[in-house]
């Protein structure tokens, strides 16, 4: 099994993509990480394994963090229900040319990297979309903190020193709380990493 990476569309585009109802058996293999090869048992495989990791209960700590998984729970379970309703079934030739690779041994493991991939995928992309945030907000409190020295004396600009350091604050916190969302999602990315490796050391055994 080959694992497909979303590579650079966002996920804003993939919800579009599905809220259009363009859909297709591609686009949803591509949601669960899976190629075009893909059986029933690796699709509820890969569902299941990233179904677990992206649930939005594992983020209840961060409500932003929860908000976003919920959004891909969501585009998740639509993929999956496309693929398991028939209406992304394959040929019979195609079923039967991949059935015994998926069934074979490892198929599983496989199955289950996949779902794996296609959740650190999107939490790679969140991390990369909190990572702009923070450094908005370091900006933010730079500039907030140039204009404020620059208009600290009284007079008639006293107020843009006043509003320079309500951005410093703004951005600070900004800054801070996108480090913490930081540090929670590189946790996450870091278990997936350590899975990934021992799926692929089961792998390795079974050659």
């Amino acid at each position: 099994m080959v694992l497909y990476f979303f590579g650079k569309r966002t996920r804003e585009q993939r919800a579009t993509t599905i809220l259009r109802g363009a859909m297709n058996r591609t686009e949803a293999l591509r949601i669960l990480g899976l190629d075009e090869d893909a059986t029933l048992a690796d699709i509820k495989t890969a569902y299941k394994e990233t179904a677990q990791i992206l649930h939005p209960d594992r983020f209840a700590t961060n409500k932003k963090l929860q908000d976003s998984a919920t959004e891909q729970f969501k585009n998740l379970q639509e993929a999956y229900e496309y693929l398991t309703s028939g209406k992304g079934s394959r040929t019979k030739a195609g079923r039967t040319a991949s059935a015994t690779r998926a069934y074979g041994p490892g198929g599983q493991a496989e199955a289950r990297l996949a779902g794996i991939a296609a959740a650190r995928t999107q939490l790679v992309h969140q991390r990369d979309v909190v990572y702009d945030e923070r450094r908005n907000g370091l900006v933010m409190a730079g500039v907030g903190a140039v204009v404020a020295i620059l208009f600290r004396k009284p007079g008639p600009l006293l107020i843009l020193a006043t509003a320079g350091v309500t951005a410093v604050v703004w951005g600070i916190i900004q800054a801070v709380g996108a480090q913490r969302t930081i540090g929670t999602l590189n946790e996450h990315i870091d278990e997936l990493k350590a899975e990934q490796r021992r799926l692929e050391s089961e792998l390795e055994d079974l050659e």
